[in-house]
């Protein structure tokens, strides 16, 4: 096994750059760099894929890309906004090309460490969508994470470069993203000592 940075990916938020969602995953993969890991995000315009039909083997640039970082992940950190009570229609489907992980030798996301947030503009619908969340990481056959965060985007979270603007937020974020990351380390530690 290399003795390489932990991947953390990250996906989420909606087609406004500066959402909640894609706000709170920048400021999650900033900590994670701090942490020492390397990062990418898939939000915004990288979410913006056909919808995903298992009968189509040749993927867009896009889908592959997420597939293909998905695959090589240590841990992922993923947001939805919540509309009607459910998360967003961009962010399942992004989650529905997971589907081309099923026959990998590791299938899915077995293993890994999942960070959810849930952002809507009031609370009602954040414990609807965190739930959501943490059922589909289980289907995907991995390990979400203790704390899981709710954001009220009726309230300002973020500033324009991004700072969070909410210091419980602040640290319940950061607390998620090193319980990923924390998930990440013991079991690369697990399989190098299996390694052996």
């Amino acid at each position: 096994m290399t003795d390489t940075a932990l991947f953390i990916v990250a996906l989420g938020g909606t087609q406004r750059p500066t959402s909640s969602t894609a706000s709170a995953l920048r400021f999650c993969l900033s900590a994670a760099e701090r942490m020492g890991a390397r990062t990418e995000i898939f939000s915004g315009p990288a979410l913006d894929l056909p919808n995903y039909d298992p009968t189509i083997a040749d993927r867009p640039a896009t889908a592959a890309a997420l597939v293909a970082a998905l695959r090589a992940a240590d841990g992922v950190i993923i947001a939805s906004p919540g509309y009607h009570g459910g998360l967003s229609g961009l962010v399942k489907n992004a989650l529905d090309y997971t589907e081309d992980m099923a026959r990998d030798p590791v299938p899915y996301l077995t293993g890994r460490a999942v960070g959810c947030i849930a952002a809507g503009a009031g609370w009602q619908a954040g414990g609807p969508v965190l739930a959501g969340l943490r059922a589909i990481t289980h289907a995907l056959r991995a390990w979400p994470t203790p704390l899981g965060v709710q954001l009220n985007s009726a309230e300002p979270l973020f500033g324009a470069n991004g700072e969070c603007l909410n210091v419980a937020v602040a640290g319940q974020l950061e607390e998620m993203t090193r319980q990923v990351i924390d998930f990440a380390q013991m079991k690369r530690a697990a399989l190098s000592g299996i390694d052996r």
